[in-house]
């Protein structure tokens, strides 16, 4: 038996946007996100989130599935515009109510809480390119933790803010849909400026939970020893990965990539006028934790006669390893590699796997279950990655499956499934699938069974 450390927790992790629905209940506001579903052509299919999953009313059902298969924590992100409808001012008490009802769901039901204050659903009132916005998420995670701190032991400020700001808009592929690269950088800097404005605010409201931010990782190599794939991985490693954990850490945004920026026309000069004196010192507040989210790694190669640019890579499609439903490459080994680059680089006193899954259409089965073997094959390939981490001295705690359920998967629409659990949009019957089970198995057990 490979077993994992004593309290460590086997949970599963969704986002209000993608699973709550009731976009226009109980006094919520628009998001950025609600506005960008509906505009022609951004979204697969013409979908929208505006019911999902229906979590919203279900929540207590979702919550006893969660127990009934055995996990032991649930990440869920709280909804911004359902607390301040119009990003900051008057608190809608129905918002709060709602999450406060979730919290008990989990408590009594003996599931941990793991709670995200931003994982994309900005108020459209608000707008990532202002600085005062980073000063009215600090109000929103104050009221918040005000509520629900007494009982949500661990907080998360942002989920992925690589995402909600450079791929937002610096390359236009989320909501906002914006194209431009120095507003990527910008919204950046404002992002991680809100979450260092954030961490004291809640280690006050809050006092006996732990807080951090969430970051999703891939683990990037060059191709081949050649200057041009090196320069290729350096910029993508600078740009993806070191962006953001360099500043959490108190060590400044990476030089090599200012001067890249620059030199690219990205950035009018090595200090833009976005960061003022003493942010960096707020960027790096204690964190008690970092959270990781992994999908695949990226090996670079040179893009022939084009220099490298804000989001133009040639990620290496590596042929001999399986790859998931949305051409996502299976490779355990860069879990593996992530977890002891972050701690050896960083030295975090806690690690959370906070996001891991995969994207997969379901094979028929005989005896009447959804089989999924090759989600299941995914999952135990991962989390033996992990325990081999552990075994070398990381101090991971926790991992969390992305996802629970199917959901809306953001431009993809409900097209790619990653639940352990399915859903038939027309009825709303969840169903768990065979890796929903397994799952819980090795959550029971604290571990997997040695091959």
């Amino acid at each position: 038996m490979l077993t994992f450390p004593k309290n460590f927790l086997w949970g599963t992790a969704t986002s209000a946007f993608q699973v709550e629905g009731a976009v226009h209940e109980d006094g919520r506001g628009e998001s950025i996100w609600d506005r960008f579903a509906h505009t022609p052509g951004k979204i697969l299919n013409g979908d929208n989130a505006d019911v999902a999953c229906d979590h919203y009313h279900r929540y207590a059902d979702d919550v006893r599935l969660m127990k009934d298969l055995g996990y032991n924590a649930y990440r869920f992100s709280i909804a911004w515009p359902r607390i301040f409808p119009e990003g900051r001012g008057q608190v809608n008490e129905k918002g709060l109510d709602f999450y406060s009802r979730l919290v008990d769901a989990l408590l009594e039901n003996h599931i941990a809480p793991n709670a995200t204050l931003y994982h994309w659903d900005l108020p459209i009132a608000l707008d990532w390119e202002s600085r005062d916005t980073a000063e009215a998420f600090a109000a929103y995670a104050d009221v918040v933790t005000r509520r629900l701190g007494d009982r949500i032991k661990t907080w998360a400020t942002f989920n992925e803010p690589f995402c909600s700001s450079l791929v937002g808009y610096g390359f236009g592929g989320f909501a906002p849909g914006k194209t431009d690269p120095y507003l990527g950088l910008k919204t950046a800097h404002h992002q991680l400026l809100a979450h260092g404005l954030a961490m004291p605010i809640i280690h006050a409201n809050a006092q006996n939970a732990e807080a951090g931010i969430v970051i999703n990782l891939a683990p990037a190599e060059p191709l081949t020893a050649s200057q041009a794939d090196y320069e290729a991985y350096r910029f993508f490693d600078g740009l993806f990965n070191r962006w953001f954990l360099e500043p959490i850490f108190g060590r400044r945004y990476p030089a090599d990539m200012l001067e890249s920026y620059v030199k690219l026309g990205r950035l009018p000069s090595s200090e833009p006028d976005f960061i003022q004196s003493g942010d960096f010192q707020t960027i790096a507040a204690p964190l008690d934790f970092i959270g990781l989210n992994y999908y695949e790694r990226s090996v670079l190669q040179a893009i022939p006669g084009k220099e490298m640019q804000l989001g133009e890579f040639s990620p290496w499609k590596a042929s001999q390893n399986p790859r998931t439903d949305l051409d996502w490459e299976v490779y355990p080994d860069g879990l593996f590699t992530m977890l002891l680059d972050v701690y050896h680089h960083y030295r975090p006193s806690k690690i959370y796997i906070t996001e891991n899954g995969a994207a997969y259409t379901d094979a028929s089965s005989a005896d009447g279950r959804i089989n999924d073997q090759r989600r299941i094959d995914y999952l135990n390939g991962h989390l033996r990655a992990a325990h081999r981490a552990i075994q070398l001295g990381v101090p991971l705690a926790g991992y969390y499956v992305w996802s629970l359920m199917d959901n809306f998967e953001w431009t993809n629409g409900y097209a790619k499934t990653f639940g352990l659990v399915d859903i038939n949009y027309a009825t709303q019957k969840r169903t768990p699938r065979a890796s929903a089970y397994w799952y819980g198995e090795a959550a029971r057990r604290n571990g997997l069974e040695e091959r």
